[in-house]
């Protein structure tokens, strides 16, 4: 007995004729869409300061207006986190909808994340769910579950345990349901998109991805027949990397641990995993703090021909003293330029000026007015890529830890009925496993200078504050060279901006990969903006762009 999963969305903003290509491309049992980051929390928390009713995903309502009748006419239930801070509220509208249209569709909403009001001075407190209240919702009967936040797993491991009858303790099944919802939650990931070896195969639209769910907890990850992209062992480990921490994937349902996946191709565009091993989960649940964190300001200095450096310091003097009450100032010179360049752009170098304070006039108007007047009093050439604006608000997320009955986790039947989700009956202190034995080395060998992406794939993200690199090896030979020889140490030496940070390695052997969590390089979180790529999203890009000894017997 198969279920068939499907992916729609990765967050808030993905390609908007998804839900119809999915619909309309194969069949389906169940049609998710992931719309929340941490990110997405704060938009849609700043949106419901402005009006009490919104605080939902909206396109996905527009969505809903092309293919509600589409779906309920292939029998296809959806399963949404883009209620976001409203869930009832979508779920009103989603009725509202389907009495326009004509159909008779059971909405359902889930509540109970929404922790709020138990922390003052948080735009948006909301405590990651898991995926039994979805279950709740589907065994009722519900043809849509629309929920706020919970994990981006929990869209699949709800309906995998309403179709399978799978219970809180079944945790090897309900852990290979984690494991497929985490290949499925950003979509195209999984098929192609922002991977490492992206030009093996048609990219410019990959089709969004699904799951064949089985009884025992195993999958398959394919996607609809004549869809671009495609999808293989290399691109799903590159989404299990994804935004992962240590072996032990922990979630409100179950711990997966990702140190017993097993990937295996099963034919053209087809993967297969199996072997996951789940624990009980962690006693208590992640909650995601969004709040306002001050004002934030940014200027571009163009910096042309010759004399970069001391071009820099210049504007750096000058700049001095009105900057004297900004808290957070930051410079960073961005080196662009070529020697004897062919155009005037390839010619020039960029010097950031990113600046925070509470005060809003201290980076706004004082800051813009000073960088203005240098216009004809500083450096040769001088220009900014756009003049300063007069500050905007900048969010700060942070995560803290509440027990499972903290929360009232209540699953909103389609008929108003209200009904209490049991918290896990079993918890455990989630702890890290011991790092499992390396590999034979390579034996001793005639070495080149090249870069590490010409055999490491790897792919990066961003949670909270901290940022992860995952790297695989796509051999077992590159794996024994690898393990041996991408230590933390040496990761520091290649990404000199990790040097000073707490590093923690984990290995992943089934997977020939590493997983680094870089504690701390994002700052205060994407929304502080406080590096060039906030996100991470390009961390593991520059690794496998820097150059290493590698045996020549890899290349």
């Amino acid at each position: 007995m198969t279920l068939r999963i499907g992916n729609a969305s990765g967050f808030y903003g993905d390609r908007f004729d998804a839900m119809r290509e999915m619909l309309t491309g194969g069949e389906l049992d169940v049609l998710t869409g992931d719309y929340l980051a941490e990110l997405t929390m704060l938009i849609l928390g700043r949106d419901r300061l402005k009006d009490p009713g919104a605080g939902y995903a909206r396109t996905f309502l527009r969505q809903l207006e092309e293919c509600l009748g589409l779906a309920h006419e292939r029998g296809v239930r959806i399963v949404t986190n883009a209620g976001g801070l409203n869930p009832a509220g979508l779920a009103d509208r989603i009725r509202e909808l389907a009495d326009q249209l004509g159909l008779p569709v059971r909405v359902a909403h889930v509540e109970g994340d929404d922790l709020t009001p138990l922390h003052p001075g948080s735009l948006a407190a909301h405590a990651y769910l898991g995926g039994f209240g979805i279950a709740a919702c589907l065994r009722d009967g519900a043809d849509v579950v629309v929920t706020g936040r919970v994990t981006d797993a929990a869209l699949v491991t709800g309906p995998a345990a309403a179709h399978f009858g799978w219970g809180p303790t079944d945790h090897d099944r309900l852990a290979g349901a984690v494991v497929a919802g985490h290949v499925l939650e950003c979509g195209t990931q999984a098929t192609g998109g922002n991977y490492a070896f992206f030009q093996e195969g048609d990219v410019r639209r990959p089709g969004f991805p699904l799951a064949e769910l089985h009884q025992d907890g195993t999958a398959v990850i394919t996607k609809h027949p004549g869809t671009g992209g495609f999808v293989d062992v290399g691109t799903v480990t590159a989404q299990l990397l994804y935004e992962t921490q240590g072996a032990r994937y922990a979630g409100p349902d179950v711990t997966a641990r990702l140190d017993t996946v097993r990937l295996t191709q099963d034919g053209p565009d087809r993967v297969r995993i199996s072997g996951v091993r789940g624990e009980a989960p962690p006693p208590t649940l992640k909650v995601g703090l969004n709040r306002l964190g001050g004002f934030r300001n940014e200027v571009a200095f163009v910096l042309t021909g010759l004399d970069i450096e001391a071009k820099a310091a210049l504007v750096r003097e000058q700049m001095e003293t009105h900057l004297a009450k900004v808290t957070d100032v930051r410079w960073d010179l961005v080196r662009t330029d070529r020697p004897d360049a062919a155009t005037e752009e390839t010619a020039g170098a960029l010097l950031r000026l990113v600046v925070r304070d509470a005060n809003q006039e201290v980076v706004g108007r004082a800051l813009s007015g000073a960088a203005v007047e240098l216009a004809l009093a500083s450096y040769p050439g001088f220009h900014v890529l756009a003049p300063p604006g007069k500050g905007s608000p900048y969010g700060v997320f942070e995560d803290v830890y509440v027990p499972h009955g903290a929360v009232d986790h209540v699953a909103v039947l389609h008929d108003g009925r209200r009904l209490p989700v049991v918290p896990a009956p079993e918890t455990a202190v989630l702890e890290d496993l011991p790092t499992p034995p390396l590999p034979e080395p390579l034996p001793e060998g005639p070495t080149r200078r090249a870069p590490l992406g010409l055999i490491a794939g790897a792919r990066s993200g961003d949670k909270g504050g901290n940022a992860n690199i995952g790297v695989w090896a796509r051999t077992d030979e590159a794996w024994r060279w690898l393990a041996h020889t991408l230590t933390v140490e040496h990761l520091r030496e290649l990404l000199p901006e990790t040097a000073e940070l707490p590093v923690t390695r984990h290995d992943l052997p089934n997977l020939r990969a590493l997983n680094f969590v870089v504690e701390g390089i994002l700052g205060e979180g994407v929304a502080a903006q406080h590096r060039f790529d906030p996100q991470a999203k390009a961390l593991g890009e520059w690794l496998r762009s820097r150059h290493l000894d590698i045996p020549e017997a890899l290349l």
